[in-house]
């Protein structure tokens, strides 16, 4: 039966796509698929030649190689469709609201942090705690909470990049079309996840054959394929805006703001003033003080432990680790938003034109997959949807490498069968890879949509991450129970609040009061961390000499400085905190220009322009003195 009704539907769904699609943009779809399974099926014999091969690609890749991927990683569907969001209602003071994840994490890994996990040379975070807390029953403890964590942030992420992808090939197949071949019934909500199913198996296939070095080639076509698509979009946008006025309301300009919002979209397009009202964004700096707050706590944690870590652990050396994380927002940022921005404009030209009704309704993360289809002429049409497509599919193969990474090495490995063969691990990588994405795929028929997915996400399971993963870095006493209790009890809060918070504050909207109620999830969770903590003795001695003499972190390190002091007089502390912070701060700042540049290119306001370029060839001039030279082993 299901064969019979997909050998009548599938020539139906590419007859009409054709009528939409050029021959060329068909062409081009279909090569970009292809080269996708062609990767993994040549690097598959180099992915099985070890574990590590397989993982973290032999250690052997470039850093800037290692760079442009994790960029294109996060160059995905259901991030750039928000980001589109955010800039159509927000204009400039969206730049800001990316800190929820927060973007600027990747400034603390390019400064110090990555070089200090890179130091401790293994192949998961989970792994990493055997190199801080030792052995023995906390060790355990810990160790498997973490594995826990990695699990439940993988599949979120999935899931996330899931629901995003079945949104983006709505607009390109409808379900009207596909409904009437479909055996069963598919209520209008669940439509995206049942086309999200499809396409996932793409990132499947080369992910799960060829390993992280399948992984990296599959992100270099992508980032190609996306930056000639941005470059192009960007254009006609400007030449659209050089004929047609932008009307937006007044402070949509500015990236500057007061304690509230104050944009009214009332007299131009009313409906966006009720997305602002369910966002919960309207008092600003309240908001932008909480994500302010979280984020450099989320960022002094360090990275999570999903593909951003597993890129880390992969480079060659700790100072090629630091280069790594530095080079995605210099690679990232200048493209993804020059897309974006050209998208934003465009739909802000033209709005009349798009299609933004799903199941009734006004979908605003539905503008980015309509601007595409009313605005991309041919060719470019193909171009745009093989890049998306393989957005999807880097940040989907990516974090389903991390998932496969923590299930083998730390559950199948160190519990099931430690003596494994090499073709036993290829079969097992092979079984889990599915059993993961059909989980994600479950769990993705829960998520709303992009917005409460990524909310959910950032604000609650991340902030049940921070305080244990804060104190691991920076407190020698801090043991593997406390990291254990506050971890498990953060994770708990972050499952658990998201029902519970909802009815108890009806006038706090539900997108955003795990945002606000995130110094709830960190006093939880440092109570499990402090009560854990003094309730076991502190880590080995050894262990903690060896981690400080590896890693050499700064921070509240100073009885265990002394003892690796008295063993070896030529031990130098690090002294670089302030330096450090120093870096953080100027970071920030030409990260956030780099943001804000290519979106002023198209919004041809030429004046922004010259100052964002002065202060990025400024704080590029001082961090190249203060931490590019600065850099060793």
């Amino acid at each position: 039966m299901i064969p019979e009704v997909f050998g009548t539907i599938i020539p139906y769904i590419i007859n009409f796509i054709m009528m939409k699609l050029h021959l060329i943009d068909f062409v081009i779809i279909l090569a970009y698929l292809t080269a996708t399974v062609v990767i993994g099926i040549v690097l598959r014999k180099i992915a099985q030649q070890s574990k590590k091969s397989y993982l973290l690609g032999g250690n052997k890749l470039p850093w800037y190689l290692l760079g442009l991927s994790n960029a294109s990683g996060m160059f995905d569907i259901s991030g750039t469709m928000w980001l589109v969001t955010l800039l159509f209602v927000y204009g400039l003071k969206s730049i800001w609201i990316p800190w929820l994840w927060p973007v600027f994490n990747q400034i603390f890994l390019m400064v110090y942090l990555s070089s200090w996990l890179r130091r401790s040379n293994v192949t998961t975070g989970a792994e990493w705690i055997g190199t801080r807390f030792g052995k023995g029953n906390g060790a355990g403890l810990a160790h498997n909470i973490v594995v826990i964590f990695a699990l439940i942030s993988c599949l979120g992420f999935l899931a996330y990049g899931f629901v995003g992808l079945g949104k983006f090939i709505e607009i390109f197949i409808p379900w009207e079309v596909v409904s009437q071949y479909v055996p069963f019934e598919v209520k209008p909500e669940f439509v995206p996840h049942l086309y999200g199913i499809a396409f996932t198996a793409f990132a499947v296939f080369y992910s799960v054959l060829g390993g992280m070095s399948s992984i990296v080639w599959a992100d270099l076509l992508q980032y190609f394929i996306m930056t000639v698509a941005s470059v192009i979009i960007g254009i006609i946008a400007m030449n659209a805006l050089s004929t047609h006025p932008l009307i937006v309301p007044d402070g949509w300009m500015s990236p500057f703001f007061g304690a509230k919002l104050d944009i009214d979209w009332s007299n131009i397009i009313p409906e966006v003033n009720q997305k602002i009202a369910t966002d919960g964004y309207s008092l600003f700096s309240l908001f932008f003080g909480m994500m302010l707050f979280k984020g450099i706590l989320v960022s002094a944690a360090g990275p999570a432990p999903n593909y951003d870590m597993q890129k880390i652990l992969a480079t060659r050396s700790p100072k090629e680790a630091s280069k790594m994380s530095a080079f995605v927002s210099v690679i990232l940022n200048p493209v993804r938003y020059f897309l974006i921005s050209g998208f934003a404009v465009l739909a802000l030209l033209f709005y009349d034109k798009l299609d933004l009704i799903i199941a009734g309704k006004i979908d605003f993360e539905q503008i980015l997959p309509s601007a595409i289809n009313e605005f991309a002429p041919i060719g470019i049409m193909g171009i745009l949807l093989a890049g998306l497509l393989a957005a999807f599919n880097g940040t989907f193969a990516g974090t389903l490498n991390a998932a496969q990474a923590y299930i083998i090495n730390d559950i199948y490995l160190k519990y099931i069968r430690p003596g494994a063969s090499s073709k036993q691990i290829k079969y097992t990588n092979y079984l889990t890879g599915l059993i993961v994405v059909v989980i994600s795929v479950i769990l993705g028929f829960f998520a709303k949509n992009v917005n409460t997915m990524l909310q959910w996400i950032v604000s609650g399971l991340w902030g049940g991450y921070i305080a244990a993963n804060v104190l691991k870095w920076y407190w020698w006493r801090f043991n593997a129970h406390g990291y254990f209790w506050g971890m498990l009890v953060g994770i708990a809060a972050a499952l658990l609040f998201p029902y519970i918070l909802p009815p108890l504050f009806p006038s706090i909207p539900e997108d955003i009061i795990l945002l606000y109620f995130f110094p709830l999830f960190l006093l939880v969770s440092v109570a499990g961390c402090m009560i854990g903590t003094y309730m076991a003795p502190p880590t080995d001695e050894t262990v903690l000499k060896e981690f400080y003499r590896t890693v050499r972190p700064w921070g509240f390190w100073k009885p265990v400085h002394n003892k690796v002091v008295t063993e070896n007089p030529d031990f130098k502390k690090n002294t670089n905190f302030k330096r450090d912070m120093f870096n953080i701060f100027v970071g920030i700042i030409a990260q956030t220009c780099l943001v804000a540049f290519p979106i002023f290119i198209v919004l041809r306001k030429f004046d922004y322009l010259a100052v964002t370029i002065g202060i990025i060839i400024i704080t590029g001039f001082i961090l190249k003195k203060t931490w590019w030279d600065k850099l060793d082993e």
